[in-house]
């Protein structure tokens, strides 16, 4: 919807709701005008403000760089669902039309150089031209298609799906007994995320394609009891394509049981169509190696590694294997940083990157050696700098990078990053003409001496309106992860410019364990949950209580997952700062935390491994927040997830029960539908209503 059709149904909007109250001969103009007025002020973010803002997705750009297609998702929380089209962008022009229109949720697949945009819709291959005509349906197979690719050459075709080869229910396992539910298991991985193994595995298969006829299909990974793309959240990022079209390149950790659960060693196999034969070709790194890509012109291809078993948060380098010299290179490893995600340059001879630092996520590039065996490694240069994040790359041309981008007071749009100006400057303007309805929220830098005299550098986030000569409750933001970066990002639900528009200053420390300030800063957190990053929280919102505009009686602290914890924690050492808590998938009872989570090997590296090895008595007991339950004395707001495997729900439901055996004024907000998040609009709301409702009972 364009800036006048917003602006149009805003005015159409108030004059019809004051006409219903007054007979048309009493109606004043000059009130009316005034009520127009007035409805088109900022005024403060809320909640249903939040939810109708555009959710932009960059889809793909053609091969000459002049047109980019986008995506755009609306949430209608009358019928609570999203419907997403797609956009077209002339980058020369900046001109913006829609180019689908079909209900469901469109995601590009491919964009060939005649102008045909292959899409996927319910699983289905759909085509439109980005020049004229309507859309064409492709592809009519059973179950659908997922996580499409292309081969090069247009010949094959590159998808997973859901295979079944374990019999663990009832149904599967006793053909006579069709009313039972029962679910068996003789080991772990049993259930992930959100979902219990119901004995099928993701797995990608390779056909011949014609114009939406599709080949006999091989299941690249028959018989394996093996997951590519990778659960819970692996997508078409794990799978790709050699430039010559002979083979395709999967992503998959070859681990199943026990040893799944305690292992992140990935690994990046190629898988040769004419022979059938399966290459390793990461044999040997026993981390992560995911998101492989090929130079354009085949010689040489990269991929991210992380170089420990178990270690999930480990730093994160680009690697680069070279078909000439027969090695593969580190390109990162001499770099204190660890990158979020890459792509090769035009003309492959450097790859530009995103990393966090300092509080932000911005773009970097390296050039690679000419003599890739024996050249020193080129520095990384950092390209872009400001108070926003650069979430995404989405393709080259001549003047600049097509980025995706956000900041804590705008959602993501997509910009270009101009080489010779070295500034971002907007393609999309989505949410422009609802963000001009919005008043704006300060939001600054702050550098606090931490308790062992270490910079400790904080988001503030300040109300709108801000004066300085009165006081405000303030809200301490504890990020989970624990080893996630708060930057400049954008969220639906921990939204922060939302929870100071409703009068709150919020502060946000980048305490022990986060990236972007270096990787022994990052990996100071592991085996130490309740140590440093605990002090580091109490630190900053202590500096910031000297403010004469804080209100030192009306203190909160607020948090989910990691987050969640360390409110728990912060429940038992505060000391009196804090007049209100909320925990949202917190995890409270270390112990039975361990006892129920499903990604043991972060259990295991973070923790120190089990509660029965003594060795690790300090995380079960010291850094434990049942552990201080004694001292809890605070209100307390929880949130819980029924459906949340990574925190399950016995942790919010003990501490809970807890908060209520000790009299301490306390809430369960049980959402049995959602994981570790909250995805339903109408919940969300719901969420967003018992958070803020809290707050003012409380604080």
């Amino acid at each position: 919807m364009n800036k006048l059709s917003i602006l149009a149904l805003a005015l159409m909007s108030t004059t019809v709701s004051f006409a219903q109250h007054f007979p048309e001969k009493m109606i004043d103009k000059s009130l009316v005008s005034e009520k127009i007025k007035m409805s088109l002020e900022p005024k403060p973010l809320s909640p249903m403000m939040l939810w109708q803002l555009g959710r932009v997705s960059a889809e793909g750009m053609t091969a000459d760089g002049k047109m980019l297609v986008y995506g755009v998702s609306n949430y209608s929380l009358g019928d609570n669902k999203s419907e997403k089209n797609l956009y077209i962008l002339s980058l020369e022009t900046g001109n913006s039309e829609q180019l689908t229109h079909e209900a469901g949720g469109e995601s590009v697949v491919h964009i060939a150089e005649n102008g045909d945009v292959i899409y996927l819709l319910k699983g289905q291959l759909w085509k439109k031209s980005l020049y004229k005509g309507e859309a064409t349906q492709l592809t009519q197979v059973a179950d659908g298609l997922e996580n499409v690719k292309f081969s090069p050459d247009g010949k094959h075709i590159l998808f997973s799906k859901a295979v079944l080869l374990k019999n663990y229910h009832s149904v599967d396992k006793y053909k006579d007994l069709p009313q039972s539910n029962v679910y068996i298991y003789d080991d772990l991985d049993y259930r992930h995320w959100d979902t219990f193994n119901d004995g099928r595995f993701n797995h990608p298969f390779v056909a011949s394609y014609a114009d939406g006829e599709i080949g006999e299909a091989k299941d690249v990974l028959e018989g394996e009891p093996f997951y590519s793309p990778q659960m819970p959240f692996g997508g078409a990022e794990d799978l790709a394509w050699s430039p010559d079209s002979k083979s395709v390149l999967y992503v998959c950790k070859k681990q199943f049981g026990k040893a799944y659960a305690q292992s992140t060693n990935t690994d990046i196999y190629r898988y040769d169509l004419a022979t059938g034969q399966t290459t390793n070709l990461t044999d040997g790194m026993p981390g992560y190696d995911t998101h492989p890509s090929f130079s354009s012109d085949g010689n040489r291809l990269a991929w991210l590694s992380m170089k420990t078993d178990g270690y999930e948060s480990d730093k994160n380098d680009i690697v680069v294997f070279d078909k000439v010299s027969g090695g593969h290179r580190n390109l990162t490893a001499h770099w204190d940083g660890t990158v979020n995600s890459f792509l090769w340059s035009k003309d492959d001879k450097k790859i530009y990157f995103t990393a966090p630092v300092r509080g932000t996520v911005q773009l970097f590039e390296i050039h690679l050696p000419t003599d890739f065996a024996h050249d020193v490694l080129p520095k990384v240069i950092q390209l872009s700098e400001g108070q926003f994040d650069v979430t995404g790359i989405v393709g080259e041309i001549a003047d600049g990078l097509v980025v995706t981008s956000t900041s804590m007071t705008r959602a993501t749009e997509i910009y270009l990053y101009a080489f010779k100006a070295k500034s971002l400057r907007p393609l999309t303007k989505v949410n422009d003409t609802l963000y001009a309805l919005i008043k704006e929220t300060k939001v600054e830098g702050r550098t606090t001496k931490a308790s062992d005299g270490k910079d400790l550098f904080s988001w503030v986030i300040y109300p709108p309106d801000f004066d300085p000569a009165k006081k405000y409750p303030t809200l301490l933001y504890c990020q989970g992860g624990p080893q996630s970066a708060t930057t400049q990002f954008y969220s639906f639900r921990w939204n922060l410019q939302l929870i100071a528009s409703q009068g709150y200053i919020v502060i946000a420390p980048n305490r022990r364990g986060m990236p972007g300030w270096g990787v022994k800063w990052n990996e100071d957190i592991s085996k130490d949950w309740g140590g440093q990053s605990i002090r580091d929280y109490l630190s900053s919102i202590d500096d910031l209580a000297r403010e004469s505009y804080v209100d030192k009686n009306r203190l909160g602290a607020i948090g989910a997952s990691y987050g969640g914890y360390s409110v728990f924690m912060l429940a038992g050492v505060h000391e009196g700062r804090f007049k209100t808590l909320i925990s949202h998938c917190g995890l409270f009872d270390m112990t039975s935390w361990y006892g129920t989570t499903e990604e043991l090997f972060f259990a295991n590296y973070d923790l120190g491994g089990p509660y029965w090895d003594k060795a690790n008595e300090k995380s079960y007991t010291d850094f434990n927040p049942i552990k201080h339950i004694d001292k809890w004395n605070t209100p307390l707001l929880i949130f819980q997830g029924g459906k949340d495997y990574r925190v399950p729900i016995e942790q919010g439901l003990q501490a809970f029960q807890a908060a209520q055996l000790k009299g301490i004024k306390s809430r369960l907000v049980y959402l049995p539908d959602e994981n570790h998040w909250v995805l339903s609009g109408h919940n969300a709301q719901v969420w967003h209503r018992e958070f803020f409702g809290w707050l003012k009972e409380t604080l």
